[in-house]
């Protein structure tokens, strides 16, 4: 693997083996010593223009635990700040000797521009960028379904049959982006809910299904329903009438997820307005993974940055 920028260039083999190689990661995590020699001699820098504390950290921790070297590099005081263009930083870290760059940035294609610029030699991981992706959520998302569906005889295993809603705000979400082209490769259905503001108007060629009505994708049994943060930051215009009007239509609150089907998973990307998209009974309950996802997340990313670093990369 020489870069991973979107879910989009995964088929379904490479998806199931970088979720195999999870799988091997999270049970070295279970041992006394849960550091691996792995990638002892490589340099991995997060390279973040946004704020992100979890992923940061998840990334962080996933380097470390195979150890790398991890430099932490933020926009914020750095000389970006001042005005030096990503070519710059990124040629300053070929003479620093990465040989893997965690990329977050608020412009849509970042990744991909920094992968196909030959500034730098390192292979591109891509942890957000604008509202386009954000491959590795999606990655750990079908980690943490697949292991709750499957457990211990996960391996070699896709989603096969299985509905997943994803709800809220759509529009802004690289989350839900990523999540439906890898779940539709690992052969899920994958059903959009939110209100009509806040779903592209344009998804043609997507592998996704569109509602407007919460309870009607409640009353059909989905297997999953995960909720997705309202990102009131990337939000200029009013999309809905007011919070209030907004989780009363379609968050998850205690009377809806009583409705859900026993063994139905909740989960959250995080980070949770609870009360808005979410109730703290819903986000607590058995049934919600939100927790195991924040694990799940450096399984996720050591299978990755593994993948990415051990051996020749190729392209």
């Amino acid at each position: 693997m020489r870069h991973l920028l979107s879910t989009r260039d995964l088929s379904r083999d490479a998806a199931i083996h970088i979720l195999d190689v999870a799988e091997d990661m999270a049970q070295t995590q279970t041992r006394e010593v849960r550091k691996l020699p792995t990638l002892r001699g490589k340099t991995v820098v997060n390279l973040f223009f946004e704020d992100s504390t979890r992923t940061r950290i998840s990334f962080e921790a996933a380097a470390k635990r195979l150890s790398a070297d991890v430099i932490n590099f933020s926009a914020k005081g750095s000389s970006v700040s001042k005005g030096e263009s990503l070519k710059d930083t990124a040629q300053t870290l070929e003479e620093m000797g990465a040989d893997a760059v965690v990329i977050r940035h608020g412009a849509s294609g970042a990744p991909h521009t920094l992968a196909a610029s030959g500034w730098i030699d390192a292979g591109i991981v891509n942890a957000g960028d604008g509202t386009h992706e954000h491959p590795t959520q999606a990655l750990l998302d079908a980690f943490t379904i697949r292991r709750r569906l499957h457990g211990d005889v996960s391996r070699g295993r896709g989603l096969d049959g299985i509905t997943v809603a994803i709800v809220g705000d759509i529009l802004h979400s690289r989350v839900a982006r990523s999540n439906v082209w890898l779940l539709s490769a690992l052969g899920a259905r994958t059903v959009f809910v939110g209100p009509p503001t806040l779903v592209p108007t344009h998804l043609d060629g997507w592998p996704a299904d569109v509602s407007y009505d919460l309870d009607a994708t409640i009353a059909a049994s989905p297997d999953v329903v995960m909720m997705l943060r309202i990102q009131t930051e990337r939000m200029n215009d009013a999309y809905f009438p007011n919070p209030r009007e907004y989780a009363r239509r379609w968050g998850l609150d205690d009377e809806r997820l009583a409705r859900l089907r026993p063994d139905t998973i909740v989960m959250h990307p995080g980070p949770m307005n609870r009360g808005l998209e979410i109730s703290s009974r819903a986000a607590d309950s058995p049934r919600s993974t939100v927790r195991e996802q924040v694990a799940n997340g450096v399984s996720a990313r050591m299978a990755v940055l593994y993948l990415l670093l051990s051996g020749e990369r190729e392209d």
